[in-house]
């Protein structure tokens, strides 16, 4: 007999225990006993230490929660508003198959919702994702977008509160959860904090900022509902020509490869043919106009028009405008030394370790690039209701991804 049947035989000797002991506490229900198989058991045991009494006790209050809550009676009805705005759905699946939730809650949805308001969204959104599974996956991705929170205390308690629910009545069922562009003040607070979360390993604060250069992920062409919002160029009959249309101030050019993304730009290059004032290049550039450049002298008198407006005096001196820094190249260009900090002026900077902050940055940017097209992706209601299986679908009938014509899901 091998090392992995002798281990299997022990798994399942442990699992029979905890079923033994979870019916001398209370009969099971046809429900419960379909919940409680034998890789939720598993699971229990895995997050336990494979203590077979912690294990039966964790078990039972997660029975108990469940019923409390009433996870057998949630259907996507009770949760049209939050549907319809994508306050929390399953994005889809990455290369594992495992399913990436994404929660945009806002920071005053707490005000008008009770926690247990809250505490059931929750759960509706990890059910629909765990219906979504194969076979072979047990696990998920939790994306938390916290952009539209002011307050770090508030966040604090909305992660918390997700965390402590998902590592005591979903265990070992996260993989990895990130935290996406947090308050100010976050970081301070999740330092304190994060010794005694329990997933706290998992959890991983990152920002998009990080990610403005990879723009790699254009995947509208799937999503035909959201890319109906995007330009079209063909859908705009114009008699003008493409090109740039000028004005005094502001040059507006159309590109001719007309860039669905951005077929257009603003700049503040005076490309007009009718100038007012001195027609040379300005040595400052062209980006850098001045407004009395760009004033209209329709009102002025004659002897204004025929003055140049270099040469011009007024009543309050002009404040000069910067000059660019030119960049001296050779070997006598001497560099200001960066001074060294003062102990007195910051203690920390002698007890930081650098190399340890950029590696955890780097580790965390890295964790989150396969999750990017999740998060930049857009929302769409009735993708997200296709995922539902009954009963969480409610009285809407729902009908596979994969059976749905493009006419029907769009």
């Amino acid at each position: 007999m091998g090392k992995k049947e002798q281990s299997t035989q022990k798994a399942n000797k442990r699992v029979e225990a905890v079923l033994q002991l979870l019916k001398k506490q209370g009969r099971l229900s046809m429900k419960q006993e379909k919940f409680c198989n034998n890789g939720c058991v598993e699971r229990f045991l895995r997050a336990k230490g494979d203590n077979v009494k912690k294990a039966a006790k964790s078990l039972r209050a997660c029975l108990s929660w469940r019923e409390s809550v009433g996870t057998e009676n949630l259907i996507a009805d009770e949760f049209s508003v939050e549907l319809t705005e994508g306050v929390a759905f399953v994005a889809g699946h990455d290369d594992e198959s495992r399913p990436v939730v994404i929660f945009r809650i806002r920071q005053d949805y707490q005000k008008f919702h009770s926690q247990k308001q809250f505490t059931r969204l929750l759960v509706f959104t990890l059910e629909v994702a765990i219906a979504t599974m194969p076979k072979n996956v047990e696990q998920f991705v939790l994306l938390f977008d916290a952009s539209f929170f002011r307050s770090a205390s508030a966040f604090m308690n909305f992660l918390l509160s997700s965390l402590k629910i998902v590592a005591d009545y979903y265990p070992s069922r996260l993989f990895k959860a990130f935290v996406i562009d947090p308050p100010s003040l976050f970081s301070y607070l999740w330092k304190g904090v994060r010794p005694f979360v329990e997933l706290s390993t998992v959890t991983m604060v990152v920002s998009s900022l990080d990610f403005e250069d990879s723009l790699e992920f254009d995947d509208f062409t799937s999503y035909p509902r959201a890319a109906s919002l995007r330009f079209d160029p063909s859908s705009t009959k114009s008699t003008a020509k493409v090109g740039s249309c000028s004005s005094s101030r502001f040059s507006f050019t159309v590109s001719p490869h007309m860039d669905s993304l951005k077929p257009w730009y603003l700049s503040l290059t005076d490309t007009s043919a009718s100038k007012v004032g001195p027609t040379s290049p300005s040595p400052l550039g062209p980006a850098l106009i001045s407004p009395i450049n760009a004033r209209s002298l329709s009102f002025a008198s004659p002897i204004a028009r025929s003055t140049p407006i270099s040469a011009r005096k007024s009543l309050f001196p002009s404040t000069p405008l910067p000059q660019r820094p030119t960049k001296v190249c050779g070997a006598g260009a001497s560099n200001p030394r960066t001074p060294r900090p003062s102990f007195l002026q910051s203690p920390a900077l002698f007890f930081r370790r650098e190399s340890h902050v950029s590696s955890k940055t780097q580790n965390s940017r890295e964790s989150f690039s396969p999750f990017l097209k999740f998060y930049r992706r857009p929302y769409d209601e009735m993708i997200y209701r296709s995922k539902m299986r009954p009963p969480l679908g409610g009285l809407i009938s729902i009908v596979k991804r994969r059976h749905m014509s493009v006419s029907q899901r769009f």
